[in-house]
């Protein structure tokens, strides 16, 4: 990852991250785009300017959520490739069984806010937010809009999820784990 280098183009295991992202996303849901430059994306499908840019990950969920049709929509970080399948639909089923306007994962790092399903009624209050400058997303998920996953509580653990899936790549260092980690010589050990 070299200056000007965008992640979404690097190759984990013969596949850039946005295939791989494009890829689970699809495995999940009918409507499948992608937040961000026309210019840079189209050629991977259909792609939603930001009405707000510049504003980090709450200006590209209020993108997403402004164009979506759906109540529920899975939004998905380019930089988290080892977020599997099995628990996107766990996290769908999560927000499927409450009445939280974003179900919300909890890992060792965190909220995980763009690993999340939101429901239309965020909208509203991402516009709010970004209209009045302000971007962090955690602050908006007070009790009564959130329903978080605690990553650790053992209802959890028991599905068997991967804690390291939430590890996203952010630097030269990230990549050359993430790629390690993939590597055929590593997957034959495991």
């Amino acid at each position: 990852m070299g200056p000007g280098k965008d992640k979404a183009f690097l190759l984990l295991n013969g596949k850039t991250l946005i295939d791989l992202m494009i890829q689970k996303a699809k495995s999940v849901a009918d409507d499948v785009f992608i937040v961000g430059p026309k210019e840079k994306f189209s050629s991977y499908g259909r792609v939603v300017e930001d009405t707000y840019p510049d504003c980090g990950p709450l200006g590209g969920i209020h993108a997403a959520l402004n164009r979506s049709r759906t109540e529920l929509n899975v939004i998905l970080p380019i930089d988290m490739p080892f977020v599997d399948q099995e628990f996107i639909s766990f996290v769908i089923g999560e927000a499927k069984r409450n009445a939280a306007l974003v179900t919300v994962p909890k890992a060792k790092t965190g909220l995980q806010p763009l690993c999340a399903v939101y429901r239309q009624g965020f909208l509203p209050l991402a516009e709010k937010a970004l209209k009045y400058g302000k971007y962090k997303i955690d602050a908006l998920f007070s009790p009564e809009i959130a329903s978080v996953i605690d990553f650790n509580a053992d209802d959890v653990k028991k599905h068997g999820f991967d804690p390291n899936m939430f590890d996203n790549i952010n630097s030269p260092d990230d990549y050359e784990a993430a790629s390690k980690r993939v590597s055929p010589k590593t997957r034959a050990k495991n």
